[in-house]
């Protein structure tokens, strides 16, 4: 028997390896599904909840559809780790429960999105088919009991994950109120040593490099004499350790290793996507939960086979602060595939594991919804329903507690749903229009990610210094990908792209020469396609569009700084930190430089008119937030972009509009009331009647205005 499981495993995993090197094609879908499935047919909008009803008494179930209803709620989602409870023994499917649960669901109007349940494999899986679990760097099998513990180079796991979602999807595809599909759950590894992987990588290389010259010329594998002679040479490169020695594996292979095991995860999720694009009705959309800016898979190639992109929002940890990050997560998720997104899980109360953080105050799960919503969500869906009373997330709260009373979090996400209900009819086909554009780029983040340069280097910070800025002013930003079409935006900013082909170096060069206002900062263009440093100056084909030449740099360690002037940019003081580009400002026009005798020469920030546009660097990383807004400022007038609303401290602006609608979103960030000038005579859509002058926003107040 034993011989005999291990011959149909080894079978399977041939069969499997077979399809390593088919490219991952996107699979077909409408291209205004998001738009169509945001809303149902009677043009409501999708507001609901994570609802887990393996987790409760049967009995307790109609409870939990009734309250879900009076809270003005529409859709739940479902199943995404019940996978044992569906199949609870190989081959053998069980989907009463869920069926019943649907009925149920669907007498209160409820809808329901399924989740593939690949996550979490069953126990019998793990024991039956011990391959199917991830290997760790030291070579032990991780231990099942835990999620997201699968190889994802198993013959094994991806058969019987395609087994799973063909049956489920053959099973719902005719359910009233099941209208689409989350893949998987959070894709982000692990990371499997196992040989499987190894193998899988070695062919993906061969796939990529084409021959062993090629490889051995992108890895530079004449350094430290590590030229390989065979593709079996090839072993899985150390990637990872702490310290500025660490890690030491060849960056070219830590590169590219990052780059297969992102794709990888877009492999397994196409797998699934294709068997619910062949069975289910076109009316079902298929769409994935993703993690804000983890950084681990390329999420602009994973959303290639979806309909549109989900996101799990988490903004409250520690002390109440600017929501900054949620509003930029949001920005990106909409950069993904250029359209509005979901909330596949939304805060509903303290989060943690082993230990909780703090729970939202009053009025603060009604503001972070507001914000998603003025950022391109098009639904949202609260996690959870009800907080577990067991297992490992028993401290990650829902809008219900342990004692499943409807309560304060509960009332306040029935304000929220009660509140869209009164303006949804004004958000349906509007987005973001964004005159700038940041640059997020995963290539930069896998280069970055093993060699940073210097210490804390990474590009979201960088990302996040200038987009801050742009929150303070008030101004919508799109977070895209280098394949996106510059010539839409006034302004595009390439924080840290350290990854730099030539190809994508003369896309930006002509989109300022045709007009395009862009600006470039530290470590831009060092390096190629292949994580090689390029062999020119920096920065490199950019010097003639930003008019400058950088012969060196370096860190600037914690123990000291420079101080920056300026006779146009600012007349403050501030702070040169963390890395200094030697700045020589050849035809560009020196903006700021530094107080220190042996950089007096050099610039800190520069300007260059090049063709109908401009081009702007900075050298340095400002330890003072003040000076990105003063940057901001510049840029702003520099691209002819203006600021249409001035706003407090702690306020956020945003605007939706299309389809003959203007909504002016503003959120109040703080725990005092604030006032802003707002257009007058315009429908205050929340409060009702007119606007006046201002418009006072309380703790953690929203506002609703169309313009």
């Amino acid at each position: 028997m034993k011989t005999k499981k291990i011959l149909i495993t080894t079978i399977i995993v041939l069969i499997f390896s077979g399809q390593l090197i088919v490219p991952v094609r996107a699979q077909k879908n409408p291209e205004n599904k998001s738009t169509l499935l945001a809303f149902n047919d009677k043009g409501k909008m999708y507001i609901g909840v994570d609802y887990y009803p393996e987790h409760w008494p049967r009995e307790r179930w109609e409870t939990d559809c009734k309250l879900m209803k009076e809270a003005g709620f529409n859709v739940v989602r479902l199943a995404e780790f019940a996978w044992v409870l569906m199949e609870p023994s190989e081959g053998k499917f069980e989907f009463d429960w869920l069926d019943d649960f649907l009925v149920l669901a669907d007498k209160y109007g409820i809808k329901a999105i399924l989740g593939t349940p690949t996550a979490v494999m069953p126990a019998w899986a793990a024991r039956k088919y011990p391959e199917t679990l991830a290997t760790k760097k030291n070579g032990q099998k991780i231990v099942w009991g835990a999620r997201k513990n699968n190889c994802f180079s198993s013959g094994t796991y991806r058969l019987l994950s395609e087994r799973i979602t063909k049956a489920m999807a053959e099973h719902f595809a005719n359910t009233p109120n099941v209208i689409g599909w989350q893949t998987d759950n959070e894709f982000a590894g692990p990371v499997c040593h196992c040989d499987i992987c190894l193998g899988n990588f070695q062919d993906w290389l061969r796939e990529k490099h084409g021959t062993l010259e090629k490889l051995n010329e992108a890895w530079g594998t004449h350094f430290w004499g590590h030229k390989v002679q065979t593709w079996g040479e090839i072993q899985i490169p150390d990637c990872t350790g702490e310290g500025s020695w660490s890690p030491t594996g060849n960056p070219g292979a830590c590169y590219d290793w990052r780059q297969f095991n992102s794709w990888l995860n877009v492999r397994f999720q196409h797998e699934q996507v294709k068997i619910i694009r062949e069975i289910c009705p076109d009316n079902h959309f298929v769409t994935h939960n993703l993690m804000s800016f983890h950084p681990e898979v390329s999420y602009y190639d994973l959303a290639k086979d979806l309909d549109f992109v989900s996101w799990d929002n988490y903004p409250v940890w520690n002390k109440p602060t600017i929501s900054y990050g949620a509003a930029m997560a949001a920005d990106l998720m909409r950069g993904i595939k250029e359209k509005n997104f979901w909330i596949m899980e939304q805060t509903a109360g303290a989060c943690g594991w082993g230990n909780f953080f703090r729970n939202p105050r009053p009025g603060e799960i009604r503001k972070i919804s507001y914000q998603q919503l003025a950022h391109g969500a098009d639904a949202q869906i609260w996690f959870r329903w009800r907080t577990c009373t067991a297992g490992r997330e028993q401290y990650w709260h829902g809008l219900l507690g342990h004692d499943g009373k409807p309560l304060r979090r509960y009332k306040e996400a029935a304000q929220v749903a009660s509140e869209y209900r009164s303006i949804e009819k004004y958000l349906v086909g509007t987005t973001i229009k964004s005159d700038v554009a940041i640059v997020y780029d995963y290539n930069s983040i896998w280069s970055l990610w093993g060699q940073s340069g210097f210490e804390g280097n990474n590009v979201r910070d960088a990302v996040s210094r200038y987009y801050n800025a742009f929150f303070r002013a008030g101004i919508n930003v799109d977070i895209v990908n280098t394949t996106a079409d510059f010539s839409k935006y006034k302004l595009v900013l390439t924080p840290d792209l350290i990854v730099l082909p030539d190809k994508l170096a003369g896309k930006l060069n002509d989109y300022v020469k045709t007009g395009g206002v862009l600006l470039a900062d530290c470590r831009t263009g060092v390096k190629d396609e292949y994580n090689l440093v390029h062999k020119r100056t920096l920065p490199g084909l950019l010097s003639p569009m930003l008019g400058i030449e950088i012969q060196e740099y370096g860190a600037i360690t914690p123990d000291f700084s420079y101080e920056l002037i300026s006779d146009r940019l600012f007349s403050d003081k501030f702070t040169a930190t963390m890395y200094v580009d030697w700045v020589i400002p050849k035809d560009a026009e020196k903006v700021a430089g530094y107080n220190q005798w042996h950089l007096e020469n050099f610039a800190a920030v520069t300007r260059h008119g090049f063709g109908k546009g401009s081009g702007w660097y900075v050298g340095t990383i400002v330890k003072e937030e003040q000076f990105y807004d003063k940057l901001v400022e510049q840029l702003l007038k520099d691209a002819n972009i203006n600021k249409f609303i001035e706003l407090p401290e702690g306020v956020e602006a945003s605007v939706r509009q299309g389809n003959g609608n203007k909504l002016l979103f503003l959120i109040n960030h703080t725990e005092e009331p604030k006032k802003v000038i707002v257009p007058k005579d315009k429908s205050d859509l929340l409060n009702g009647g007119k606007t006046g002058d201002f418009i006072e926003l309380g703790i953690y107040g929203v506002a609703v205005i169309k313009l």
